[in-house]
């Protein structure tokens, strides 16, 4: 894990040279006088993360670092996504968590060390979107930090503070739009609320977040990223900041507001009935009790969202949630080719899944993390829906080139079933075929049933069609459907192979049938969790088939054989321990979003 953490070369950051010219000429600034308004420290930290640190085990970014009695800033640091998050102070908030002597001293000694090594210019944490992130943190938890230094080193901070803040208020522009842009106009926010002698940035950090809004958050509440998480995480620094103004007796300016208002149905349309978010795009499910607290703290009435949320369907009944990537995927680097997929969560249980982002466990693991193949739908074997720009600029992910040029859907609800229809014309280039995925979510939430077909619609298509079976010597054009089953979720053929039953922990029972057009496997999977040291072993329902005339259509359903007990079972009371291993996908190598081979 730590060669392929090795292997992924640091992404280039605009302006580098620039930020750390600027950084050293900031710290030639005077102090900041104090602190004028103390900040909530919103930001939710982690108990046992905070302990794990104070015992010198560090996990970062995928990235694991055991070194006991190790100051944070000696350790060999795995992957410059390690370094970064190091340099972003988000781990003040576990510390905080931890809430003991201990913690605080490693959170005082740690902060006085980085601005001694690191204040004049130093290090990858001089990019204004870190700055921003660190910022915050300090100011949360500045009684933390300041309790019991002597006037030398509460002196050391609060010029840090000021330094930070100008360079923030010369160098936000540079950061990249969106969620990094965002990060750096709240901290300067922050620093002109709470620092005394900051206050003359404020109404330009103000104006430039209410512009930032109404730029980035689309009517619709979405982001061009598409990437769910990190619309949650654009979310909550705006909350942070409305609610920093509402206590200094301010109000945030109508296109703050107004992107709150915006971006809080959405959210709650991409939530999963477990309370996390749908794993699209390279997001997560967000932070343990985020978005529950930015909805909370932003107090916009809920409100159903008409047509898609940020290019997403949502079928729910009961205690089911179905989440359907029904729009062409983004042109922004790192999406994935992940069209027509879904999840499914039961109650608090995720049963069927996408494996994730792999991008904290380097650029193998990410490149494969963004093929089709990778997500719970159909893919032409060898190809995905989506492929990637050719090569790749500083180590950054190609953004996906070749996309969809249709992707339409319609949804409709009844009193027994919500229907939804999506199709794309992604192997239209390649192969003459559209992807035809119906799904229909029974009124109760107990059965989810699915057609899935690959056809040539026209007479371009059907020529296209035939030069693909051609070359195929008349074996025909073979594709898969995938279901990705979530790890903590047990899974066995059953039925004498016609059939897969599945058991999370909640005691529900699914069945997964088939119509039996087509060949059932269960093979291995993965699932990329964020905050994890390497991949966890899981399962995948893949049903496997080939297309010899001009349509094709397979037919499966997933259906509820009991209810079960909805109370904790006992293996839900410990953590298995996983030991680390050397998986590979079985599709990373051969079914890619570039296809390349």
């Amino acid at each position: 894990m730590a060669d392929a953490l090795k292997s992924d070369p640091p992404p280039r950051r605009r302006g580098e040279t620039m930020n750390r010219l600027q950084a050293r000429l900031c710290s030639l600034s005077r102090a900041a006088a104090g602190i004028a308004l103390q900040p909530e420290p919103r930001s939710i930290g982690s108990f046992a993360r905070g302990r794990q640190l104070c015992a010198g085990t560090f996990l970062f970014a995928g990235g694991l670092v055991e070194a006991p009695d190790t100051p944070i800033w000696d350790i060999a640091m795995p992957s410059a996504r390690f370094a970064e998050a190091v340099h972003g102070f988000a781990w003040l908030d576990d510390l905080a968590a931890a809430g003991d002597g201990t913690a605080r001293r490693r959170a005082q000694d740690w902060t006085l060390a980085w601005i001694d090594r690191f204040g004049r210019g130093r290090g990858p944490g001089w990019a204004p979107d870190l700055a921003g992130r660190r910022l915050i943190r300090w100011l949360h938890h500045a009684l933390m930090l300041l309790n019991g230094l002597d006037p030398a080193r509460s002196g050391a901070v609060f010029r840090s503070l000021a330094q930070q803040t100008r360079f923030l208020a010369r160098r936000w522009k540079s950061a990249d739009p969106g969620l990094p842009r965002f990060e750096a106009l709240t901290g300067l926010v922050y620093a002109g609320l709470s620092l005394k002698g900051m206050e003359s940035h404020l109404a330009l950090a103000l104006k430039a977040l209410e512009r930032e809004c109404d730029r980035e958050i689309g009517e619709g509440g979405g982001l061009a990223s598409r990437n769910p998480e990190e619309l949650l995480k654009v979310f909550t620094l705006l909350t942070w900041a409305g609610a920093a103004l509402t206590a200094a007796g301010r109000e945030p300016l109508p296109g703050h507001r107004g992107a709150i208002a915006r971006i809080a149905p959405t959210l709650r349309a991409l939530r999963h009935a477990d309370g996390g978010l749908a794993r699209f795009h390279g997001g997560g499910r967000g932070a343990e009790g985020r978005l529950d607290q930015a909805l909370a703290e932003a107090g916009v009435k809920p409100r159903p969202v008409r047509g898609l949320a940020m290019g997403y369907a949502r079928l729910s009944a009961g205690r089911t949630t179905v989440i359907v990537d029904a729009a062409p995927p983004p042109v922004t680097a790192g999406a994935h080719a992940s069209t027509l997929g879904f999840e499914l969560t039961s109650g608090r249980r995720p049963v069927i899944v996408n494996c994730g982002s792999g991008a904290d466990l380097g650029a193998e693991w990410r490149r494969a993390g963004r093929a089709t193949a990778s997500h719970s739908t159909l893919a032409v074997r060898g190809f995905s829906s989506s492929r990637l720009a050719p090569g790749t600029r500083g180590g950054s992910p190609a953004p996906l080139a070749e996309i969809p040029r249709t992707v339409e859907f319609r949804a409709e609800s009844g009193t027994t079933v919500h229907n939804l229809t999506a199709w794309h014309d992604g192997y239209g280039p390649t192969h003459g075929l559209t992807h035809v995925r119906q799904l229909m979510l029974a009124y109760d939430g107990r059965a989810l049933s699915g057609e899935d077909t690959l056809a040539a619609f026209t007479d371009a298509e059907r020529a296209a069609f035939d030069r693909m079976i051609g070359r195929s010597g008349g074996e025909g054009i073979a594709f898969d459907i995938r279901f990705h089953i979530h790890p903590d979720v047990d899974v066995e053929i059953d039925m004498g192979g016609a059939a897969v039953s599945l058991a999370p922990k909640s005691g529900e029972i699914w069945v997964f049938r088939h119509d039996g057009a087509a060949e059932l496997q269960l093979v291995p999977s993965v699932y990329l969790e964020k905050g994890r040291a390497g991949p966890r072993a899981t399962k995948q329902i893949v049903l496997s088939a080939r297309v010899m005339d001009y349509a094709s259509l397979i037919t499966w359903t997933l259906a509820k054989a009991q209810d079960g007990s909805t109370a904790p079972a006992p293996r839900d009371l410990g953590q298995e321990d996983e030991a680390e291993q050397d998986w590979v996908l079985p599709w990373a190598r051969r079914d890619r979003p570039d296809h390349e081979g």
